[in-house]
């Protein structure tokens, strides 16, 4: 491969790393990290704060489409930037696409502690229905979970 060919590969990834930081897209990575984040906050703060800044909308867990949502081992949404789903019991919530979503994260999170389930949500940011692929990791009695939408 010719040094031109070499730069402009470098531009090009460099380019596509940029425009998609720039248009807020978070990746799993980004998810996942989230995840741990939040982990740190609950046991630094305790559950009860963690709670009420997770459902903080302009809360330092929300940032362009990424954010951090809890659900208890039964599926009832403890803590979501949207305060009316927060109370829901997501056992019964179905994405675009009809799947109760939320059965496999809570199944996967008894079975395992941890784990990625993929579905149908709306993007913040861009306010379509997107596929999105979430990880999450059981922390004593709640499942804490952050996606990343895929384009």
């Amino acid at each position: 491969m010719t040094k031109k060919a070499v730069i402009l590969m470098l531009v090009l990834f460099s380019l596509t790393v940029c425009t998609s930081m720039a248009l807020g897209a978070a990746t799993p990575d980004d998810a996942k990290g989230w995840v741990q984040k939040a982990k740190d906050f609950v046991k630094a703060s305790g559950k009860d704060k963690s709670l009420k800044e997770f459902s903080n909308p302009k809360g330092q867990f929300v940032k362009d489409d990424l954010y951090i949502y809890v659900l208890d081992l039964n599926g009832k949404m403890l803590a979501h930037p949207k305060a009316d789903l927060v109370g829901k019991d997501f056992m019964v919530v179905k994405d675009a696409d009809g799947k109760l979503f939320a059965v496999d994260i809570v199944k996967i999170a008894k079975d395992k502690g941890n784990g990625w389930v993929d579905y149908k949500w709306e993007n913040p940011t861009t306010k379509a229905v997107d596929p999105k692929t979430v990880y999450f990791e059981k922390v004593d009695d709640v499942i804490i979970c952050s996606g990343a939408y895929k384009k």
